[in-house]
């Protein structure tokens, strides 16, 4: 397990690329890591519910981390250097994501619910089994935007792990034009962090509980991001 422990976090040989695509996955995932850092660093966090995690933690279990696509900038840069397990997609856009992330601490399986789904559900299986936390954006990799998929009430069902829905909020923000209106914050703004309550999926579990689950953290997201962006606009009013 410790070998393919390390595997998450090696960045994947290129070889089969071409030499203009082997530059441009280095060059992109350089960039953008300096991006991430530079504008990170200029955000003031206030976290809510990060002693979810420390329960979780007494209880000997790895957080199954779930949040929609449009909060993956900031969500990245926080959780940093964590030791997380990300799914990155099959494919050269997928590549440069797994660079990137990996620069930040995250391990990276290849698959996504499109490409190799299967082989990337069964590796975040052996990567919780072997001690490592879990992250999944429940809405990728191209939507429906905040439509929450199986993935991770299915993983926390195979492994008895919670998952465990959070969001982060940026008072200011510019939204891009992608299918996920992904949200760029602005240098120096404000930030809130709101972790949820674990949410469990027994071993046994049907398929109507399943759905009931998944509609569980579909609500439980949906209730973070409304609370977050009232609260988020509330303190940059009075900033």
């Amino acid at each position: 397990m410790a070998i393919a422990r390390d595997n998450y976090f090696a960045h994947e040989d290129l070889s089969h690329y071409s030499l203009r695509q082997r530059f441009t996955i280095r060059f992109t995932s350089f960039v953008f890591y300096w991006g991430i850092r530079l504008i990170g660093w200029t955000v003031r966090f206030d976290a809510e519910g990060m002693e979810t995690f420390d329960r979780i933690s007494a209880r000997n279990e790895k957080a199954i981390m779930a949040f929609w696509h449009d909060r993956i900038f900031l969500a990245t840069y926080y959780f940093r250097n964590r030791a997380i397990v990300v799914i990155s997609s099959q494919s050269f856009d997928g590549e440069c994501m797994a660079r990137l992330i990996q620069r930040l601490g995250y391990g990276a399986i290849r698959g996504s619910s499109s490409r190799g789904g299967g082989r990337a559900l069964v590796e975040m299986i052996r990567a919780m089994r072997g001690g490592l936390t879990t992250g999944f954006t429940v809405d990728g990799p191209r939507g429906p935007r905040h439509v929450a998929k199986p993935g991770a009430v299915m993983l926390a069902k195979k492994t008895g792990n919670p998952v465990v829905p959070f969001t982060v909020e940026p008072a200011q923000c510019w939204t891009l034009g992608s299918w996920d209106k992904m949200q760029i914050p602005r240098p120096f703004t404000r930030a809130r962090v709101i972790v949820a309550d674990p949410i469990y999926v027994p071993s046994d579990a049907s398929d109507d509980l399943m759905a009931a689950t998944l509609a569980e953290v579909q609500a439980a997201l949906d209730r973070l991001s409304s609370t977050g962006s009232a609260e988020s606009t509330l303190a940059a009013n009075n900033t």
